[in-house]
């Protein structure tokens, strides 16, 4: 997997910061990292462990510290932590940096950043955005939707049925985030979203018809932009010989990007209401995370009434 970056001036771009050093190109220094670091243990001194690939963000609290030093300390520590050539610096809360940090960060060509915001809320917005953006991704053939809420990714082979099955549900109210590619991205250990690429986005292809703008025809409300991915119905031929889960007590998993995500394997022929199967196997879905499964409750109420006749019978 190759690695991911995007550059100091998509950063600014996105988080509306502002650049203090305009004689360097932010669109030439590349960030590989999505954690940042607050350089206070290195301004005190302490260079262990520091990882030169991360983001600075200094508040407050660095800005106080330095301001009871003499200039000469400041200089000479400032220089120490620029010389380490991390790829940009933000100073938060809208404090002006001293004048040792401009004279650091022309001589080590490194960027000073701008926020008025708080300092905490700089890092969350700055992590969540890098980790947004670097996420390990996967292109997956299906449609993504919206369906009550969860996040059901339709598969199946080529001419099953998928697209036609999306417009169905979007006559009932669903909503669109994906077909044909679904861009796939892993945000942590257990959360996959998903989008459309962009040059695909609110576009449905249906064979006979031809591609069709679901958002024009259906209105902004039919269609979403990414969503979390909860579960995977898989759509194939029905087949006489093939053994169907009935009562759904074992569940089956896909793993994509080391997540796993619950998939229901849905036997597709004529009179089969595909659109209701999804929209039930949803609610269904959502049932069960919230700690209630049918299947289990009626295997419960069959084996109490199997227990009070053989009571009664002996």
């Amino acid at each position: 997997m190759a690695v991911k970056s995007v550059t100091v001036k998509e950063l600014a771009a996105a988080l509306h910061l502002r650049n203090m050093t305009p004689w360097i190109d932010l669109g030439e220094i590349r960030l590989y990292r999505s954690s940042i670091n607050r350089p206070a243990f290195q301004l005190a001194g302490f260079f262990e462990f520091f990882d030169k690939e991360r983001l600075q963000i200094t508040g407050e609290a660095e800005n106080q510290y330095m301001s009871r030093l003499s200039s000469e300390e400041r200089t000479q520590r400032y220089d120490r932590l620029f010389a380490l050539q991390f790829p940009a610096i933000i100073s938060a809360r809208g404090i002006q940096p001293h004048p040792e940090v401009y004279s650091a960060a022309r001589k080590y060509h490194i960027p000073i950043l701008s926020s008025g915001d708080e300092t905490g809320k700089v890092i969350v917005d700055t992590v969540a955005w890098l980790s947004e953006q670097m996420a390990p991704m996967e292109t997956k053939h299906g449609v993504l939707m919206d369906v009550f809420g969860e996040g059901v990714l339709i598969t199946g082979n080529t001419g099953i049925g998928k697209s036609e099955t999306a417009i169905e549900l979007i006559k009932r109210g669903q909503r669109l985030v994906a077909d044909d590619l679904v861009e796939i991205y892993k945000t942590n250990e257990f959360t996959l979203m998903g989008n459309a690429p962009d040059l695909t986005r609110h576009f449905v292809e249906l064979r006979g018809i031809g591609v069709v703008d679901i958002k024009s025809l259906y209105g902004v409300e039919s269609v979403k932009t990414q969503q979390k991915i909860d579960m995977i119905v898989n759509l194939e031929q029905w087949d006489a010989n093939t053994h169907y889960d009935r009562l759904g007590l074992e569940e089956t998993y896909e793993t994509i990007l080391g997540v796993k995500v619950v998939r229901y394997n849905v036997p597709v022929r004529s009179g089969r209401n595909l659109s209701i199967i999804i929209e039930t196997a949803a609610v269904n879905n959502r049932q069960k995370k919230m700690g209630y499964n049918a299947a289990e409750e009626l295997v419960s109420r069959v084996r109490t009434v199997v227990r009070q006749n053989n009571i009664e019978e002996s």
